[in-house]
């Protein structure tokens, strides 16, 4: 059933949560991330954090659906979103590092997904008015970013050393710049706001396969040191619930293995 409400999204994004810990998937790892600032959002909107908190809602609610059709197609073994079949199927991959799994599905979701729900829910000359609002909930997504390397210390002792060998700065980590994907999902939001309805499928098409190709630089690094990856992530941890328990801490409703 489609979600309608924000609170809608949290309860889809538990049950992808619960289901990913009881099957010991990686794919829970950026699903505990995501609850985690749904739950944050949700709260702003409830303070009056922002402007025009219908909207917002409103805007979470079209924003998380494209994660939660993409997530359900691939696990009814269709084909999504190309970005998306890359970060699910880095999913698989037990040679990654705990941080690519999770980037690749923040790629997919703020370079692709965010701009097309913001024009689609600010169409045409309403999108300018969502650019505040925009910019703040950009704003607790980029900052979830910023502190994933720390929060995951205690499962990835040697994530550290992504700055030592050149893979991590103030804005990107492992080919994945926070800046530049923020400034890219309003780009992309002025376009589809900006041109016919009839040409939305064609851009919306070419910007899937250029962020799916940004997916694949985080999994696999063209020019990163191999090496130095392979051993952070010979250190981490490989349980698998441990670490969805790691991503969602501060959640009231962290999995534990229990509904």
């Amino acid at each position: 059933m489609p979600v309608q409400t924000i609170d809608d999204v949290v309860s889809a994004l538990d049950a992808i949560l619960q289901r990913s810990y009881d099957k010991q998937s990686r794919l829970g790892y950026f699903a505990a991330m995501y609850q985690r600032v749904t739950r944050v959002v949700r709260d702003g909107i409830r303070a009056g954090s922002f402007q025009n908190g219908p909207l917002m809602e409103q805007l979470d609610v079209v924003f998380a659906s494209r994660y939660l059709d993409a997530f359900s197609t691939f696990q009814a073994g269709g084909m999504a979103t190309r970005s998306w079949m890359v970060a699910f199927h880095g999913c698989d991959d037990a040679n990654l590092l705990i941080l690519q799994q999770l980037l690749s599905g923040m790629n997919a979701h703020i370079n692709l997904d965010l701009g097309i729900a913001a024009a689609q829910v600010s169409p045409g000359e309403q999108l300018p008015e969502l650019k505040p609002d925009f910019d703040q909930i950009n704003a607790v997504l980029a900052s979830l970013i910023g502190t994933i390397a720390s929060e995951i210390a205690a499962v990835s002792p040697l994530i550290g050393s992504l700055e030592t060998i050149g893979m991590r700065s103030a804005t990107s980590l492992i080919n994945f710049d926070i800046v530049k994907a923020r400034d890219a999902a309003w780009f992309a939001a002025q376009r589809l706001a900006a041109e016919p309805q009839l040409l939305h499928n064609i851009t919306v098409d070419a910007l899937d396969l250029a962020v799916s190709i940004e997916g694949r630089a985080i999994l696999y690094p063209p020019h990163g040191d191999c090496e130095a990856l392979k051993l952070i992530q010979q250190a981490e941890s490989k349980d698998v619930r441990l670490i969805i328990q790691t991503l969602s801490q501060g959640n009231s409703s962290a999995a534990t293995g229990t509904t």
